[in-house]
């Protein structure tokens, strides 16, 4: 990166380096990635205005934790920079102040000729949430400091504008955005739930061992076998170390109990959680409310063949523009490489023959989503998140078509199922030709290949749920998924639940493609013959994950080519 670039980047957020505290980032092992976490923290509250006139080289050691003391009796990077060499950095830091403040300046009055006027909502996370907002009367004074304005015009796209003679055999299996019809009330949860029953029974009920499968309320004193098919009410262990698994169906209750002796059948046991619908083989007891399980068979997967595709299909999610910690240069590298303008001749030949691109989820990083986000963004704006977000989607070659799924970061409502970004936020995207807009989750057939498109969010109540699992191994946990044929099995944890009519979660038909997000953390295996793809982000470690020592595996993207998995990494 330039000296230039370095500068700006900094001088855009009100912030000068000193020419030591600017030796220190552009020597750092990823000065990208050092530069947008050190803006981040200098924007925190521990330093004022006045602090960002002239950042030191000391503020910088203070920032990463390197005490005075320290930092003299070691060799710094500085050290390794000669005399001329400190005075040339000086010179062109001079010579191109000018130039920067020029860019600054131009900026800011693109920005100060817009009308505040124009503003007609609170950027607010509950107006976010509602499929349409009401417009607000008055302008709220801190909405105005944390909004920028932007002007109501079409935006043009050099790629975008090319018509193309590309033929797409493109269909959307299941997409949920217009058929909400839940009112909130009780009536709507019991239809919920027995909506999930149901369908994962019609599932079950086709295991051999199910067939003649017996409700609770039909269990006879003659019958020592149980067949049943239930749905978890609450998981307990006993005081012996067994687990016992109180369990439910449409007529009544019963409690069944797992030998922590039998181990294949107790480490089974232990990946059950609430609300889950499974086959459980089973001893009466003399107890009539009570068993002991022999079996545990959940809906389970049986192998999906291969198909033939002579095409590639790139998957992304939690892009995250926005954010200061969007890393816009490594995807600004992967936009030239899918125009088949950067990379090796081979990469470049595999770019040549992708024909979708599927986004699943938190394509921008959206305003009020956690406590204190305004202190991590470079747009504050949700609309003028989804325009750079087009900027860049604009310029793909328009012969690849693009499918974009929300997020819990976008602006649809938290609850799932979502429904596709509105419009009234992401008018510039839903402007482009090639851009299909889709529910969370939704299902798309790409020339015959099925691809199941699922953000994720449930991925945090199973890592709660279950010990074993972890975000790392997200693999696993889409594995899992699929084996109980919901995508969000756990009602009323981390991830909120619409109590729709009827429960869209469940996993009908088996995808060829199985494509989350969320974690940040890019993951690979063929389960079954299905292709389960996590596709990581292009956003540096957050706050947050470092709280939770979650490390991301940013800028790296996931192809399927012809077939076969790819994965191309976009920074060192």
């Amino acid at each position: 990166m330039s000296t230039n670039k370095i500068l700006l980047k900094f001088a855009k957020k009100g912030i000068n380096l000193s020419p030591e505290a600017y030796n220190k980032v552009i020597n750092a092992k990823d000065p990208i990635n050092y530069a947008s976490s050190l803006i981040v923290k200098l924007k925190s509250d521990k330093f004022s205005p006045k602090d960002l006139i002239s950042v030191s080289g000391e503020m910088v050691d203070e920032i990463n934790g390197i005490k005075k003391e320290e930092s003299n009796n070691q060799k710094s990077l500085t050290e390794d920079i000669t005399h001329n060499e400190e005075i040339k950095i000086k010179k062109e830091s001079i010579e191109t102040h000018s130039e920067i403040q020029q860019q600054i300046k131009v900026d800011t009055k693109a920005e100060n000729k817009q009308d505040l006027s124009i503003i007609k909502k609170e950027d607010t996370i509950d107006n976010l949430k509602k499929e349409s907002d009401t417009p607000e009367k008055y302008i709220n004074k801190e909405i105005l400091e944390a909004s920028e304005t932007i002007k109501d015009e079409k935006i043009k796209f050099k790629r975008n504008e090319q018509k193309t003679n590309v033929k797409y055999d493109f269909k959307i299996i299941q997409d949920t955005s217009k058929k909400s019809y839940t009112s909130g009330e009780i009536e709507n949860l019991i239809s919920y739930f027995k909506s999930r029953y149901e369908k994962l029974s019609n599932i079950l009920s086709k295991r051999p061992e199910l067939r003649n499968y017996t409700k609770i309320a039909d269990i006879d004193d003659s019958q020592e076998n149980l067949s049943l098919i239930l749905m978890v009410r609450e998981i307990r262990t006993s005081k012996n170390g067994h687990k016992i698994i109180e369990f439910e169906d449409d007529t009544g209750t019963i409690s069944i109990l797992f030998s922590h002796n039998n181990e294949e059948l107790f480490a089974e046991a232990e990946k059950l959680v609430k609300d889950e619908v499974i086959g459980v083989i089973a001893n009466k007891s003399d107890d009539p409310g009570f068993a002991f399980g022999q079996q545990i068979i959940d809906p389970g997967v049986l192998r999906v063949p291969d198909k033939e595709m002579d095409f590639g299909i790139v998957f992304l999610s939690d892009v995250h523009i926005g954010s200061l910690t969007f890393l816009e240069d490594a995807f600004q590298r992967f936009i030239d490489w899918i125009n088949c303008e950067y990379g090796s001749e081979e990469q470049r030949r595999i770019a040549e023959d992708v024909k979708y691109l599927v986004i699943g989820g938190d394509i921008v990083d959206g305003i009020g989503v956690y406590p204190n986000q305004d202190k991590e963004l470079a747009i504050k704006d949700i609309t003028e998140q989804y325009n750079e977000a087009a900027r860049f989607l604009g310029n793909i070659r328009s012969d690849i078509k693009i499918i974009i799924a929300p997020g819990n970061h976008d602006a649809s409502r938290v609850a799932e199922p979502q429904p596709a970004v509105p419009e009234e936020y992401a008018k510039a995207l839903y402007e482009l030709d090639n851009v299909e807009f889709i529910s969370n989750p939704g299902v798309v057939s790409l020339d015959g290949i099925n691809v199941l498109i699922y953000h994720g969010r449930s991925f945090d109540d199973l890592v709660m749920a279950v010990k074993q699992f972890t975000h790392e191994r997200n693999d696993l946990l889409m594995e899992e998924l699929l084996k109980k044929r919901h995508l969000a099995p756990i009602y009323g944890e981390r991830t909120p639940l619409a109590s729709e009519l009827e429960d869209y979660l469940v996993i009908d038909e088996l995808p060829d493609i199985f494509h989350t997000g969320h974690v940040h953390i890019n993951t690979y295996k063929k389960f079954k013959g299905i292709h389960l793809i996590n596709s990581g982000t292009f956003q540096t470690q957050t706050e947050f994950q470092k709280i939770y020592n979650i490390e991301p595996t940013p800028a790296q993207v996931p192809v399927i080519h012809k077939g076969k998995y790819k994965h191309l990494k976009f920074i060192e």
